[in-house]
């Protein structure tokens, strides 16, 4: 089985849909996903993720499941001593992930005191349960780490997302810290997360990544990767911080 995240194109939130770039990422994108053996698509409920996998539904003549729970993470809030209002679960200042490295603990995540003030377990449980539920539905049911193959396949699986979502999908599949994957990558408009099973035993897989955030499909027509998500580089850029 291919399991492929992709994160909506450039975004326009006041409207939520896409900008006039974003519509431009969403047709190049098609032109990599029509190549695909897709199964089925599942997406997000809002309409930038919606207008972004469109062209390539009528292109392959197919439709999706729109799903709830693949909306923005930002539902789950923390409040950090450094603001006045509570926040999405990403970019943190780095000091403050220094502070308090069990944020990075793939075991212990759960226990930092920012997460038990927190609905962020709850709200990443409830998205891991809804993942798996669709994995088991098509073959492939978690098993603590790993998933039991009960119909092994080469389908492909398109979870079409955003940023923070992404990164809550990607964690689970990794088997790591969601901080580790929300504070450390970074997925552009319309990348591309790659995981392909591994059944190296009979009836037990492993999902590998072999590639994330991948915007290969905007570099063949020579189109720029949107900004929307990234900081500055250097301090002194003259760009998002």
């Amino acid at each position: 089985m291919r399991i492929l995240i992709v994160r909506h194109g450039d975004p326009d939130y006041s409207i939520d849909g896409l900008t006039e770039k974003g519509k431009i990422e969403a047709e190049l994108l098609k032109n990599r996903l029509v190549k695909e053996n897709i199964k089925a698509v599942y997406c997000s409920i809002y309409g930038r993720a919606k207008a972004t996998i469109e062209p390539t539904l009528k292109a392959k003549n197919i439709t999706a499941s729109y799903c709830d729970w693949l909306r923005e993470f930002d539902y789950a809030r923390v409040s950090l001593p450094y603001l006045d209002k509570e926040k999405a679960t990403w970019d943190f200042l780095p000091e403050y992930v220094d502070s308090d490295p069990l944020l990075l603990s793939t075991e212990n995540w759960r226990n930092s005191e920012l997460i038990k003030k927190s609905n962020v377990s709850e709200c990443y449980d409830n998205v891991c349960k809804e993942f798996d539920k669709i994995l088991e539905n098509h073959g492939y049911k978690r098993d603590k780490f790993n998933y039991t193959v009960t119909d092994s396949n080469h389908d492909t699986l398109i979870f079409t997302c955003h940023f923070g979502l992404g990164s809550i999908l990607i964690s689970h599949l990794l088997n790591c810290s969601p901080f580790s994957t929300l504070q450390h990558t970074f997925l552009a408009p319309t990348s591309v997360t790659t995981f392909i099973s591994e059944e190296r035993k009979k009836g037990i897989a492993s999902f590998r990544a072999s590639g994330i955030g991948d915007i290969s499909h905007l570099y063949v027509d020579n189109e720029e990767p949107s900004f929307s998500g990234r900081f500055c580089e250097c301090f002194l850029d003259e760009t998002r911080h």
